[in-house]
């Protein structure tokens, strides 16, 4: 799930706070953010401001583009709950709308 940097980042604060946030990656060009989603998630997003990519690849958890690194404690990629990075999503524009950075 792909949106503008500046929005991204301010829900992967919020997410990171929660101690909900997954695997996070910014784009080549430093305009964007990914997050990590369960599969199935494309079917039913409807965010304006968002975009869904279905089968995303992973990059090494290596790569210095990672905002959140993919590897769980167990190994394992850990993706963001789709419902709660909505919520955040929606309290980031809030936030963002309210320092006169907005509207999204």
């Amino acid at each position: 799930m792909t949106v503008a940097v500046r929005h991204g980042l301010e829900a992967v604060d919020i997410l990171r706070l929660r101690r909900a946030c997954g695997a996070v990656l910014q784009s080549r060009s430093g305009s964007t953010v990914s997050f990590y989603v369960p599969a199935g998630t494309c079917d039913t997003w409807h965010l304006p401001g968002s975009s869904c990519t279905p089968g995303a690849l992973l990059l090494p958890p290596a790569d210095p583009r990672w905002v959140m690194p993919p590897a769980a404690a167990d190994g394992s990629t850990r993706p963001t709950d789709a419902w709660v990075l909505r919520s955040a999503l929606c309290e980031a524009a809030c936030t963002l709308t309210a320092g006169g950075l907005g509207p999204f």
